[in-house]
């Protein structure tokens, strides 16, 4: 493993710093106070910055050069609404609030890699280093687009990467195409007529067409979609009735619906709109349908894809760059890489061990509230960066 000396020197020091935000947590388009601690640091360092692009976000600008050639780098920065089951010294102090997918780890690997860039400045162009808020169900990405980030802050590519618990630290895991799943979100209002539950026949019932819809979803899964294409519908909530005896007015279904691909995200919105009305009718109700369409699916690209693996293997070693297997879960970086070409990678957060004592009794896994980052990545994650970095920089721009 090939760490940058001076990235290894203050480890410690980004380390504390992590630690302080994992203390401070603060949820989507909240985060002032870890924005203020960013854009402190890269200040001191000698970096110019901009804030407030996505309320508060913070891009900060390393410059070297004549170039006019730049490369963007990406961390999120906010938290989790979910308590944290831990009790070391640098637990949540705000409660209802928790770093508990690492965000605090990504932010202080990319302040490490300012740092060394700010100082040392082997490269030839600009490097942005894109510190993002609200990943976590804002939609920070897409905000700090919507002000201008890629007209301001004009990147030939963007980078990120999220740390992965179970896979050993040292070991990175990417592929080209899609990695991430799209994420949206449905509410469908079932509306019958009230009635004695004694007396069913002088009422309609919205419970058992609510049960029929379940099970009906699950067929534009095994039989509406080509078996090959991939997708998910969960029905995640049902809420109705306020007692025993009262067949109830109306019945409540929520859930979540994740692709890989726009085409399927369609068939599977027109179907479940048709089921749902047609299935209200057959029982004479009615129903309220509605489908937000949160995340798209985040898709690598192949050129960048196989730049990151080169640089990944020269960083740790071949044998430790893996094939990611894609993931149903969503990642608002997805809306970068509609924009720009980039590729997400994964770096290994091991199995737990390092956490402190203290530590919540359950796994060390994202949205967990026993998770915590661990700072063995901090230094191996800044030379990623920084090498990412001054290796693009000074490869020969692909014709595009």
């Amino acid at each position: 493993m090939r760490l940058i000396e001076s990235i290894l020197a203050d480890a410690a020091a980004i380390a504390t710093m992590r630690r302080d935000i994992h203390a401070h947590p603060e949820l989507c388009f909240q985060e002032q106070r870890t924005a203020d601690l960013i854009a402190k640091a890269l200040t001191d360092w000698g970096i110019p910055i901009h804030r407030g692009l996505g309320k508060t976000g913070v891009v900060g600008i390393v410059k070297n050069g004549n170039s006019g050639r730049a490369v963007g780098l990406r961390a999120d920065i906010d938290a989790l609404p979910m308590a944290e089951a831990n009790r070391f010294a640098h637990a949540s102090r705000h409660a209802g609030k928790m770093h508990a997918c690492g965000h605090d780890g990504h932010t202080a690997m990319l302040l490490a890699a300012a740092k060394h860039l700010s100082k040392h400045r082997h490269f030839d162009g600009t490097v942005y280093l894109v510190f993002q808020p609200a990943e976590e169900g804002g939609g920070g990405a897409r905000e700090m687009m919507k002000d201008g980030l890629f007209e301001r802050f004009p990147m030939e590519a963007i980078f990120g990467a999220h740390n992965w618990p179970g896979m050993a630290v040292g070991h990175f895991a990417l592929r080209e195409g899609p990695v991430f799943a799209s994420a949206s979100e449905f509410k469908i209002v079932i509306k019958g007529k009230g009635a004695h539950g004694a007396m069913p026949h002088l009422g309609t019932d919205p419970v058992p067409v609510a049960c029929q819809m379940v099970q009906a979803f699950q067929t534009i899964i095994s039989r509406n979609k080509r078996p090959l294409d991939t997708g998910v519908i969960s029905v995640t909530m049902i809420h109705t009735g306020e007692a025993t005896n009262v067949i109830p007015e109306a019945c409540e279904l929520q859930g979540t619906v994740r692709t890989f691909t726009t085409e399927v995200l369609d068939l599977i919105e027109r179907r479940m709109k048709q089921v749902a009305e047609a299935t209200a009718a057959a029982f004479e109700c009615s129903c309220e349908f509605s489908f937000k369409r949160n995340y798209p699916p985040t898709v690598n690209h192949a050129a960048e894809t196989a730049f990151a693996r080169t640089l990944l293997a020269d960083v740790v070693g071949a044998d430790q760059v893996h094939e990611f297997e894609p993931t149903m879960g969503a990642e608002d970086f997805s809306f970068y890489l509609q924009e720009r070409p980039g590729c997400y990678f994964l770096i290994g957060n091991g199995d737990g061990a390092h956490r402190d004592g203290g530590h919540g009794m359950g796994p060390c896994m994202l949205h967990n509230p026993s998770y915590d980052f661990n700072d063995d990545l901090i230094p191996l994650g800044a030379t990623v960066w920084v090498r990412l970095a001054e290796a693009w920089l000074a490869a020969p721009r692909a014709g595009r």
